[in-house]
């Protein structure tokens, strides 16, 4: 008998089913799809990340979650069509609990969809255009029409009456689907929900990025000599990542010399010289699935203030690392983190972002994320299958070094297993003399 459009989808529990294999090495196999091994799958990576969803759906009491977040969009319809999109706020995909995912996508992209996604439904894929944040106005009436549109979907699947989650949007979009007679909530948390726990494919994806890093740390270490500028080691990376592999590259922070403390995000033209401690971000996708990998080195020769400060960043590392373990909470890993004052800052929100552990997956910041600004306050019990990215970072004595460091690491029954693997465990001195 053919389902309701007012009945909720049943989840299969086999589309539930992580696929962990924790009793065997993590993989970071080629990246091409051969018919000897098993690599990625992404058709059961596809059920499970949709699966996922509607369990999240169920349990928050929504009746339907509307994405224009680029990651929650991929999650959830498993289709992309590239960096161009993700500042758009154009695509936008609805999934009710009684149906399947409608996305809506720039122009012939939603063709390409019916062609190409034999996972959606034809139908469900469609163009669409809310404006381009702002470039066409409210007074077109294209909002207003989305709006609409999507109204008379959640009628016919039987949950216009419930409260609809809304990740994020354009506020004429926000106030077009409260005209429409919409409950609209927050629907961020619930697809943070969703991604939370990493499929032995998901992980397979971070390991494969990681390697790809690595690899462009090796570079890095071999370029990195007086005379040669941050922004040249920036295209240098870059360049390798997508010779690599990467099919995108958000940033790549180069920060040296005087630039190290404090600690800016960003890179410059400036020279790097003989002594300067550096270090760097890296931060690519692979298959949408992200990193975020730090190093630091000394050019040349070491300080003994760059050395000391790197001795206690990568305490403060190991010491989180070895708490992070199924079951326990978060906010005994913040307790790991130095205070804000420790490094020279007045409170926590001015420290943050330094000294702490942030989920990984899609999106480059995920649930749970630790540090001394939040997780007192909400503390989240740590399972099997999270992913995080762990940075420290500690200003040297001198006032213009300082260390940092980042590791990535997958959570497994038996604790962290670390899956950035350019070495780290001392301070690394490039080319040295």
């Amino acid at each position: 008998m053919a389902r309701k459009n007012s009945e909720p989808v049943a989840i299969k529990p086999e589309d539930l089913d992580p696929h962990h294999r924790w009793h065997r090495p993590l993989q970071a196999p080629g990246q091409l799809q051969v018919d000897f091994e098993e690599r990625v799958n992404y058709s059961r990576l596809h059920k499970y990340r949709l699966a996922r969803t509607r369990q999240a759906l169920a349990k928050s009491g929504l009746g339907a979650v509307l994405c224009f977040d680029q990651y929650n969009i991929r999650y959830i319809s498993s289709t992309v069509i590239g960096e161009w999109a993700r500042d758009k706020l154009i695509r936008y995909c609805l999934l009710t609990g009684n149906g399947e995912p409608y996305v809506w996508d720039f122009g012939s992209a939603a063709r390409h969809h019916k062609l190409n996604c034999p996972w959606l439904d034809e139908d469900h894929c469609r163009a669409g255009n809310p404006g381009m944040r702002g470039a066409i106005g409210p007074k077109v009436g294209l909002f207003a029409a989305a709006a609409k549109e999507i109204k008379d979907i959640l009628v016919q699947e039987g949950v216009a009456n419930m409260p609809i989650g809304l990740d994020l949007c354009e506020p004429p979009m926000l106030f077009a689907l409260q005209k429409e007679g919409l409950d609209i909530r927050d629907g961020q948390q619930a697809m943070l929900d969703a991604r939370e726990i990493k499929s032995h494919d998901e992980i397979t994806l971070l390991n494969i990025a990681s390697a790809m890093v690595d690899g462009v740390y090796q570079d890095i270490a071999e370029a990195l000599k007086p005379g040669i500028k941050e922004s040249q080691v920036v295209a240098l990376a870059t360049k390798r990542l997508f010779e690599l592999g990467a099919d995108s590259v958000e940033a790549i922070n180069a920060i040296a010399g005087e630039r190290c403390s404090p600690h800016p995000h960003n890179f410059t033209d400036r020279i790097i010289r003989p002594g300067d401690q550096a270090f760097f971000d890296v931060m690519t996708t692979f298959m949408g699935y992200r990193t975020c990998y730090y190093r630091t080195f000394s050019v040349g020769r070491a300080t003994a203030p760059q050395i000391t400060a790197y001795k206690k960043a990568r305490e403060w590392m190991d010491r989180a690392i070895e708490l992070l373990k199924p079951g326990m909470s978060s906010d005994q890993i913040a307790n790991a983190f130095p205070k804000a004052q420790e490094i020279g800052f007045d409170s926590e929100m001015a420290a943050f972002g330094l000294n702490f552990c942030h989920g990984l997956g899609l999106g480059l910041h995920e649930r749970p994320l630790i540090s001394r600004l939040n997780s007192y306050k909400e503390p989240y019990e740590l399972k099997a299958g999270m992913v995080f990215a762990v940075e420290t970072y500690c200003p040297a004595t001198d006032g213009i070094s300082a260390a940092r460091i980042e590791e990535e690491v997958v959570l497994t029954p038996d604790g962290a297993k670390v899956i950035t693997l350019y070495p780290a465990d001392e301070l690394p001195v490039a080319n040295k003399y």
